[in-house]
This record gives C-alpha cells, structure tokens and sequence, in this order.
C-alpha cells in the first residue's frame, strides 16, 4: 500500500465511467485531498501543491460496490465452517478481503457471518479490505436457510448463534424474532438479514420453503424500522418475494424466480433487488469439489436456470438492481465475473451502475461511495481500456486495474513508479 494522502493528489485527463452514460465523460480532472473528492472538473484544475497523475487513455470510475458477499465463508461446506475455530475463520478471511480490494471492490455489504470486530479491523487497518457494511447472524427459522444440522442432528438450535464461521442464528416466534432483531443491532448490524426463503446450501429446506411466518417477518421488519434501518431478504421464488415485499423487506437477495407482477409490485413499494448469478454458475461447476453436499448440488439449477431472464424481468418492471455476488469458499476469486454475465442481457453502463450508484442507494451511502463527486470518499479506480466496450477488463484479479485508491491511499499503484 502506497500513501499518496500526504498531499493533495489530481487525477487529470481521465475518462470518466461511472454507470451513469452509455459514453465515458472525456477529459475529467479530479482533485483529491483528506481522503475526498473535493472537486471535479472539465476544465484544468489550478492545483500547485498537487502530485499529479496523468490519466490519459485510461479509465477512471468510482470504486465498485458489492452488495451480498459473506468473507467469512471460507468454504463451500458452511455446516463445516461454523465449526470452525473463531480464530482460524478470522485467519482465513483475510485474504478473502484483500483479494476483493485488490478486483476493485472498495466497499461489500457482508449479509451474514461477518460481525463488527472484523469491520473494526479493516477500518483500523489491521486487515487490507473493502469497506464493510455489515448484519451480524442472519436470521433463520428451525430448519431453514442456514440450519445446518441436518434431518439426524439433535444440537441444541443455538449451538451456531455465536460462532464466527455461522452465517447465521435460529429464533422462532413473534418474541424470539424480535429479541433476535433488538441482540444483532444491538451487537453492530446495520441492517438485519431474513432467511425468508429455502436455499442451496442447506440441507432441510426444499427452494420453495417459505420461512417464518407473516406476522414473523412483520415484526421483524418493525423492529428494524424502529431501528432506523431496513430487511434484506434471501428469496428466490415468487411467492416468497411478493410476501416479504407486502411487510416492508427493503432489500431483495437473489430473486431468480421473480415474476413480473412482482417484481412491479417491488418497484412501487421501492423495493431494490441484488441478484447474484455468478454463484450458481460457479456452484453448478465447482460446487461438488469444494464440499457442497449432493443434494444441494442437485438444487443448484431450479434457481440457476432462471437467473439471466430475472434479470430482463425486473429491468423492465422498473426494479433497481445491485451488484451482488454470493461466492463462498475457493470461488471468492470468480466476484468480477458478475459483470459479464449480467452484461449478456442489460447494457454494460447499467450493469456498471449497479455495481457505483445504485449499490451506494443500497447501503444508504448516496453521496459517499459509488460517485466521483465532490464530498465522496475517494475511492477510485483506474482501468487500462474501456469497461463499457470489454466488461472483462473489470474481471480477473484486478489486472486491468492500474490504480486503486480507498479513501485517498493507492492500495495498488502501477502509475507512479
């Protein structure tokens, strides 16, 4: 990690993509300093003190935003992985974080496992990573999305609450749901996390198992809102998408089977959808080898199949989509691929848009992050080419990225030496 924060730094001749145009915006300078943007111009920028780095030919867009990830699922096996040691799950993050700052994610929503010692740890830079946005333990019911016992296992229910390695922790009933809302907020969340539908990784609850009642997910969705926060909701079959929307759950995670009724009805409500395809392509292929179970491999497709026409489905009802990847395990690497998936079915500054702005509108954050404007963090990437005509330059490890700033400080340079 360089400093380049010891004096103001400007950023000249760039070409400016943000998600906002089909076309970059040509010949933008930007100034840098504290950390912030502080001015953005089309003009030249009368900077004297400044370092100055010449962006000429290359790309600069704001650093990217994913909205679902979980760095402290360290193998596809999440059963095994919350029986891990706290300490080996805290280890074993860390390159998990560093390797999505290093593909130019600045800032993840964490939307289960990650708690706020870890956030803490990254903002006092003891860990390299992206800004964390973070939940705490989801909240699961008996037997659903992230009870990992199995149809043999007797455990007590809250043998997982506390561990590290668990995405999440299991509460039943209007009292206990709500108690459950008041301990993770109470614990750091800044959201709070509903398994409200069945899932692939766990091993009890078929895709179209509807999760904790109506009047569960309403008193959870109140306890948040009392909170001065929101829902996300794990869902992918229509049914469960239009009752999480009709209680109030602001933030839609997956949604491959969406229909359009739905998915309008979301988008009047103000709802915002984050699907997450590259972890069912990476699941269907790597899935098995990694340790997911059998029988949530042969899950994978009821909800893979579906996943590019959701896309066209919500886009057309009107319904804001973030960038989300979903990956666990040795399949973290694959997070960039995202965008070129999504690119098969939307315009490339659209699926851009949401991995800057409409991310930031997500995570509240409007004005902070996913912007080169004035105020923002300054957190920035350079691209080597034009993302909007070859969306691969986003993908790999970072290696079309000259430049990445987090907040002012070049975490990766091949500019300037």
């Amino acid at each position: 990690m360089s400093d380049l924060s010891d004096r103001p730094l400007l950023l000249t001749n760039a070409d400016l993509v943000d998600g906002s145009a089909a076309e970059p915006r040509r010949g933008v300078h930007v100034l840098i300093e504290g950390g912030r943007i502080v001015q953005v111009s089309e003009s030249p920028i009368e900077a004297p003190e400044a370092r100055v780095i010449d962006l000429t030919g290359r790309t600069l867009m704001p650093g990217l935003i994913d909205c679902h990830v979980h760095v402290i699922a360290t193998t596809a096996d999440l059963g095994a992985n919350m029986l891990l040691p706290d300490s080996l799950v805290t280890a074993r993050a860390t390159p998990i974080l560093k390797g999505m700052l290093e593909r130019g994610f600045t800032t993840v929503r964490d939307v289960g496992g990650a708690d706020r010692g870890i956030q803490q740890a990254v903002a006092e830079g003891h860990f390299a990573g992206p800004r964390l946005v973070v939940c705490c333990k989801a909240l699961c019911q008996t037997g659903g999305h992230n009870d990992y016992r199995g149809f043999f296992d007797e455990r007590d229910d809250q043998y997982q609450s506390r561990r590290l390695g668990s995405m999440g922790r299991i509460c039943d009933g209007i009292d206990a749901v709500r108690r459950a809302v008041r301990q993770e907020i109470k614990s750091g969340a800044q959201f709070i996390k509903v398994m409200a539908n069945g899932g692939v990784s766990s091993p009890s609850d078929p895709i179209d198992f509807l999760s904790f009642s109506v009047d569960e997910l309403k008193a959870i969705v109140e306890e948040a809102s009392n909170a001065q926060t929101y829902v996300s909701a794990h869902l992918y079959t229509d049914e469960a998408i239009r009752r999480a929307v009709e209680v109030g759950v602001h933030s839609l995670e997956h949604c491959n089977l969406i229909t359009r009724e739905t998915a309008k009805l979301a988008a009047e409500r103000g709802a915002m959808a984050c699907p997450t395809l590259v972890t069912y392509e990476r699941l269907k292929i790597e899935g098995a080898d990694y340790g997911l179970k059998p029988e949530s491999v042969e899950k994978i497709d009821d909800v893979r199949l579906a996943g590019l026409e959701s896309l066209v489905i919500m886009r057309e009802a009107g319904l804001e989509m973030a960038y989300g990847t979903d990956l666990l395990g040795e399949m973290h690497p694959h997070q960039s691929e995202e965008f070129v998936i999504r690119s098969q079915v939307l315009p490339p500054h659209e699926v851009i848009r949401s991995a800057t702005a409409t991310a930031a509108k997500l995570l509240r954050m409007e004005g902070e992050i996913g912007c080169v404007a004035p105020g923002a963090h300054a957190d920035l990437i350079v691209v080597d080419g034009n993302p909007l005509e070859d969306m691969r330059l986003l993908t790999g490890q970072g290696e079309h990225l000259s430049l990445i700033l987090q907040g002012g400080v070049a975490v990766k340079d091949r500019l300037t030496h």
